[in-house]
C-alpha cells in the first residue's frame, strides 16, 4: 500500500499506549493504611473496560479519518492518470474486442476469492491485494472487526497488499506490453495502474466498472458464476439479498426468487426449532435439579 500513498495494511495496529493505566504518585505524608490499593469491584472493572472501549473507539475513527483524506487524495492521482492519457479507459466490451482482434493480453488483479468464481479466459492472475493468511495479532483483529462490521453480511474478506506483485508483472511482461487491467468494480485496477505506470509500463488499459459492469457476450468467461456475482458472499449472498441477484430475478422470474425465499424460510424454521429445543434443555435441567 505504500506505493499507492496508502499506509501499509500489514502493519495496521491499534496503539496499545492508551490503555496503559498510569500509577498515581504517592505523597509523602499517606500513611501505609492509605496507600494500600483497595480491591477492584466489578463497578470499578466495567468502568476501565468502559474506557478502553471508548478509546479504542476514538483510535478507529482517526483511522477511519486517515483512510478517507488517503483515499481522497488517490481519487485525485487517479483520475489525472486517466485525464492526462496515461492511462487508458475501456468499456468491458471495448476489452474484450482488444483481446479478440489485437491479442492484447488481460491482467486480473482481483484477491483470489473473487477470481476462483469467474476469469477471463486466457487472461493472467496476478493480484494486487490478496487474502492475508498471516495469524499475528495486527491481523487478527483486523479479520475480527471486519467480520463484525459487516463482513460476515456481505463476506468481503479482509485484503492485504501483494508485496511480490510488482515483481511478478515484471517477470511475466516486459515494459513495452500492452496490458488491460482489470478488478471486480475497477478501483483496485486504477490502483495497480498506478503502480505499473510508476514502475515504467506505458501501454496501461483500465476497464471502467470493472467485470461486473461486463455483459456476458462482452468476454469469454470461464467458471462457475457469471462476472457479476463474483465480488459477492456472505449472508446477503445466501438470502439472494444483493442488487446483482435482484437484477437477476427480475430477468429469471418467479423460480429465481422461490429458491431464496425458501432458504429464507428455512433459516427461520431452524431459529425456531432451536429456540423450542434450548428452552426444553432448560427445563429438563431444572427437573433433575429439583429430583
Amino acid at each position: 500500500m505504500e506505493a499507492l500513498g496508502f499506509p501499509s495494511l500489514n502493519t495496521h495496529t491499534i496503539s496499545c499506549s492508551s490503555f496503559l493505566k498510569r500509577t498515581p504518585t504517592k505523597l509523602p505524608y499517606q500513611t501505609n493504611h492509605l496507600s494500600t490499593s483497595r480491591p477492584r469491584t466489578p463497578l470499578y472493572r466495567t468502568h476501565q473496560i468502559r474506557r478502553s472501549a471508548t478509546r479504542m473507539q476514538a483510535d478507529n475513527e482517526d483511522f477511519e479519518l486517515k483512510q478517507m483524506r488517503d483515499m481522497a487524495a488517490a481519487k485525485k492521482r487517479w483520475d489525472a492518470l486517466i485525464r492526462d492519457g496515461k492511462v487508458k479507459s475501456l468499456t468491458p466490451r471495448e476489452a474484450g474486442y482488444a483481446i479478440q482482434l489485437s491479442n492484447k493480453t488481460l491482467l486480473d488483479v482481483r484477491p483470489s476469492t473473487e477470481h476462483k468464481k469467474a476469469w477471463v479466459k486466457g487472461s493472467t492472475w496476478i493480484p494486487i491485494f490478496d487474502v492475508g493468511d498471516e495469524l499475528d495479532a495486527g491481523t487478527l483483529s483486523r479479520k475480527i472487526m471486519s467480520f463484525t462490521m459487516g463482513g460476515w453480511w456481505s463476506g468481503v474478506p479482509t485484503l492485504s497488499y501483494n508485496n511480490q506483485f510488482l515483481s511478478k508483472v515484471d517477470e511475466k511482461f516486459p515494459k513495452e506490453t500492452d496490458l488491460i487491467i482489470a478488478c471486480q468494480k475497477g478501483l483496485r485496477s486504477i490502483a495497480a495502474c498506478e503502480v505499473l505506470y510508476n514502475a515504467g509500463y506505458r501501454n496501461l488499459f483500465w476497464v471502467q466498472g470493472g467485470l461486473e459492469a461486463a455483459e456476458e457476450e462482452d468476454l469469454v468467461r470461464e467458471g462457475p458464476q457469471p462476472f457479476k456475482f463474483a465480488g459477492i458472499g456472505g449472508v446477503s449472498e445466501f438470502l439472494g439479498w444483493t442488487d446483482q441477484q435482484r437484477a437477476a430475478a427480475a430477468k429469471e422470474g418467479w423460480g429465481y426468487r422461490f429458491m431464496f425465499s425458501a432458504r429464507l424460510v428455512g433459516i427461520f424454521l431452524i431459529a425456531d426449532a432451536l429456540f423450542l429445543g434450548g428452552q426444553q434443555l432448560v427445563h429438563y435441567l431444572q427437573d433433575i435439579r429439583s429430583h
